[in-house]
């Protein structure tokens, strides 16, 4: 047996498979006999059909598996051992001679590869990539003290309704005079928050009102006649609720209002653990810090676009195995054309190029991504999933425990890996390259991304 490479240019090869009878005969014998023993042909016992009969029967379809299996083997053996970057698979090369199984003993098989090609990517001090501070002004600040002040607030019973409150009461349906209606529906006890209803002219009818005033308001207009909605709140059924258009009047028995936390100890150990803070300077300053952290992602990302830019102008034109490439998709994708791939291509080659690029980084720079970085991008990943539900301080086993459930899945795994990999990436060009450091408002750091 002899494998070989014909290298065509710098990013197209043929990869020559030559097998002899000596190398695939031991192993069609072998298939043969295990066929006899299980054949149940009539008139013979089980494992004692003539060889001669399964060879006649079976020895073509054999020597095709096993070959196939061969062929197989010495050609991913071979791009491995030789450590060949190969971009998509092997196809089949369209110089490959017709095989005759009946006839042949001795066997060539080509197959077309794309090579990965060589890219030189040199980063140093002397590169230098914007990086944006986002500043943390005082507005920024204020709102999010008010945040987490509502976040961690109580509800308590109030007189006056306030625009966000609930309104507790019992309701009557009334008839066209503004009457209460005869053998109309009555709802002893329901809730409402009119800040939620959907019809603007409804809402101002509960504004300012207190406990044992009386409202007059369509119950099917502030859920713009949205039958489950209105059977909620009628406690009626759906197909009731259907024919339900008239006034009802509203006795208010009480107003759930909502209180914020007020600043003090009991809000700081709520938000930032028990004892972190002591004062509200302190706690203001946290704050501030946290807000940091939490825009410091967002400036990464604005970098890793900028110095994707500045690598890929640095680097200059890949050149690209296309016309493998495009056969490789239309042979691999099920609903793909040679039209639809002609037009999908351009599309794919900017993402593959930067792909190539981000390959010879991790070379460069011997990135690896470990279990321990897998692990923590994914505690990292379940902390921002908590903190956007404003859980701040949560404790590290808890953290630990949801993370070790998200690696269950494979495919979760492999996206955290990835980000993982992105992550070591950014941080490596970043220690590398010199950073143009400018200080930005959220505004106009966010108006780069507008249009785009």
């Amino acid at each position: 047996m002899n494998v070989s490479q014909q290298n065509i240019d710098k990013v197209n090869a043929v990869i020559k498979i030559e097998i002899a009878k000596a190398d695939y005969q031991e192993k069609v014998d072998k298939a043969l006999r295990a066929y006899r023993q299980k054949a149940n042909i009539p008139g013979f016992r089980k494992g004692m059909v003539p060889a001669g009969m399964i060879k006649k029967m079976f020895g073509k379809s054999a020597l095709i598996e096993e070959i196939n299996k061969l062929v197989s083997e010495q050609l991913f053996n071979y791009i491995k051992e030789n450590k060949l970057n190969v971009l998509g698979e092997p196809l089949p090369s369209a110089d490959q001679k017709e095989v005759n199984f009946d006839t042949q003993e001795d066997f060539e098989f080509l197959f077309d590869i794309a090579l990965a090609p060589e890219i030189e990517v040199k980063l140093s001090k002397k590169d230098k990539i914007d990086y944006y501070n986002i500043k943390v002004d005082d507005d920024m600040v204020k709102k999010q003290c008010e945040s987490l002040a509502g976040r961690y607030g109580t509800q308590e019973e109030v007189e006056v309704a306030g625009e966000k409150d609930m309104i507790r009461g019992k309701m009557v349906e009334l008839d066209e005079n503004g009457n209460v209606k005869e053998g109309g529906i009555v709802v002893e006890s329901t809730v409402l928050s009119p800040a939620y209803f959907k019809n603007e002219e409804e809402k101002p009818k509960f504004a300012g009102v207190k406990v044992g005033d009386k409202v007059v308001f369509n119950p099917s207009n502030t859920c713009n006649g949205l039958e489950v909605e209105l059977a909620s709140m009628l406690h009626i059924s759906k197909e009731e609720a259907a024919n339900v258009k008239s006034d009802f009047e509203m006795e208010v028995t009480g107003i759930t209002g909502f209180k914020p936390a007020e600043m003090g100890q009991t809000l700081f150990d709520e938000v930032f653990g028990k004892d972190t803070v002591k004062t509200e300077e302190e706690y203001v300053a946290k704050v501030r810090e946290m807000l940091a952290e939490q825009l410091k992602p967002e400036s990464d990302y604005k970098f890793s676009i900028d110095a994707r830019a500045a690598i890929e102008k640095k680097v200059g034109d890949i050149e690209l195995p296309e016309a493998f490439l495009k056969r490789w998709l239309v042979a691999t994708g099920e609903k793909r054309t040679a039209e639809s791939v002609e037009e999908e291509y351009p599309k794919m080659v900017p993402d593959l190029k930067w792909h190539l690029i981000k390959e010879q980084i991790v070379k460069n720079f011997d990135i690896k991504v470990e279990d321990a970085d897998i692990r923590a991008m994914a505690r990292k990943a379940t902390q921002v999933q908590f903190a956007q539900y404003g859980m701040m301080n949560v404790p590290a086993d808890l953290l630990d425990k949801y993370a070790a459930d998200m690696l269950k899945d494979k495919n979760t795994v492999r996206n955290v890996a990835d980000r993982a990999v992105e992550e070591k990436i950014t941080a490596t060009i970043k220690n590398t390259v010199t950073l143009n450091e400018k200080e930005i408002s959220a505004e106009d750091f966010y108006k780069m991304f507008e249009n785009k």
